[in-house]
């Protein structure tokens, strides 16, 4: 697929910039990249950590959640704990945030660094039914939320919508995909079973017009954020693959070759015992060249469960130093536990199954009579955080008006949490769930 492009430049960039903007996307369509046009805006750290806070969206609707993600992201800077180089957005234009306390060689890094990200956008399959102009859809939701404030009140809006973004999370990350390969109207939410529950209390919850249009937006929005999710080791290693061959193969002066290495190692940076995903991500693409596949086609087909899947073996876990690590109970050190790459592999799947948020699925609805709903974690090795379970069911029987009851495992052990609007009772049973059989990788 060759995506349809136009240039649009904003005019924020310097000349300067304007002109290695124009140079670099040259290089990258020179290196069979192909991505929409892109817009790069040139700001403050602080309105880049701003937007970052919005999820890179501007214009998005008000919530208290995104002004305490902004403070996090100002202190963060602050203390010099954390900095934002960039910020890239999946639109039609492509829209990308430039810092403008960047040197020019952080910058001519960033902007190769976005048209890898670009490409990834464009082409990889997950990112097929998103929509493409997600910028005006925000300014839309945006619109109708601040009417609702209007009509209903403030604390009143504020306070059910964040019920619903506390439940975004309750969605078929494949159900987009599978509806986009199928060609096919949305799948009717009626009727369970479905992992989709987001989308069914859209649906079936007995709520106010005004609040059922806030909830189909949260969804909406939930859903076009899942494949950044699912293609987070995928998109940065993509990006960084290429930002490196972009700029190492002329873009760079002689004098900058040893500042952008110091620049590249300090994000490919590898600690033991946590992912960096810019670092995994660009050694699965390097290792797969090194085996003679086709990167393109990789890019276009995976998502990163399926990804580490097909390359991951002994070999790569050997080099990439990719072993288990805990903490040392005698020496507080933190050291390697295990070696073996099959289980490497095996905790590396389990911990990005279902784009590594916990499989819920809502199984059935009023068995008793009493208009409950009847949900079932596939625990997948991983137990849920039974707090974060309670707090996540008070606010979904908020939402539905009726007691919720949701089986999982815990430490081998079945148990079902029941709420009734009120508190959360958890109780214990025999046996216990399946665990989860169903497709991790996604691969298509």
């Amino acid at each position: 697929m060759n995506v349809q492009y136009a240039r649009r430049r904003s005019g924020s960039l310097t000349p300067e910039l304007a002109l290695w903007a124009e140079r670099i996307e040259k290089v990258a369509r020179g290196h069979k990249l192909d991505f929409f046009a892109i817009d790069f805006e040139l700001l403050d750290a602080k309105d880049v950590n701003g937007i970052a806070a919005y999820g890179g969206f501007p214009v998005r609707y008000p919530s208290w959640r995104f002004g305490m993600e902004f403070e996090r992201l100002e202190k963060g800077y602050e203390y010099g704990l954390s900095k934002i180089y960039e910020l890239v957005i999946n639109n039609d234009p492509v829209v990308a945030y430039l810092v403008k306390s960047n040197s020019l060689l952080e910058q001519k890094l960033v902007m190769a660094h976005v048209c890898g990200h670009a490409d990834f956008f464009a082409h990889n399959c997950w990112f097929q039914a998103t929509d493409r102009h997600m910028l005006d859809t925000m300014g839309q939701h945006s619109t109708a939320v601040r009417r609702m404030i209007d009509r209903q009140g403030l604390e009143r809006v504020e306070r059910f919508l964040d019920q619903a973004l506390s439940i975004d999370n309750l969605l078929d990350p494949y159900l987009p995909l599978r509806e986009h390969l199928a060609k096919t109207k949305p799948t009717s939410l009626g009727t369970p079973p479905t992992y989709d529950i987001l989308g069914f209390l859209c649906e079936r919850a007995p709520l106010d017009d005004w609040q059922r249009e806030i909830l189909r937006i949260v969804r909406a929005e939930a859903y076009y954020f899942q494949p950044q999710r699912m293609t987070k080791i995928m998109n940065e290693g993509w990006a960084s693959f290429w930002h490196s061959r972009i700029l190492t193969g002329g873009v760079l002066d002689a004098s900058e070759i040893v500042d952008f290495a110091d620049c590249h190692s300090g994000a490919t940076a590898r600690a033991p015992g946590r992912i960096n995903p810019y670092k995994l991500g660009i050694e699965l693409f390097r290792y797969a060249e090194e085996l003679g596949q086709d990167v393109f086609a990789l890019r276009r087909r995976h998502n990163d469960a399926s990804l580490i899947d097909e390359l991951v073996d002994e070999t790569f876990v050997e080099r990439e130093m990719l072993f288990l690590y805990g903490k040392n109970p005698r020496s507080a050190r933190t050291e390697v536990t295990e070696r073996d790459w099959r289980k490497v592999k095996d905790r590396l799947l389990g911990d990005l199954a279902w784009g590594g948020l916990p499989q819920i699925e809502l199984v059935a609805v009023d068995t008793e009579g009493r208009g409950e709903l009847v949900l079932r974690h596939h625990h997948d090795g991983r137990d849920l955080q039974l707090q974060n379970a309670r707090e996540t069911l008070l606010r979904l029987a908020a939402i539905w008006k009726g007691p919720i009851e949701l089986s999982t495992r815990e430490e081998g052990e079945g148990r079902v949490l029941v709420c009734d609007g009120k508190d959360v009772e958890v109780r214990e049973v025999p046996g216990a769930p399946p665990a989860s059989s169903g497709d991790s990788s996604g691969e298509h």
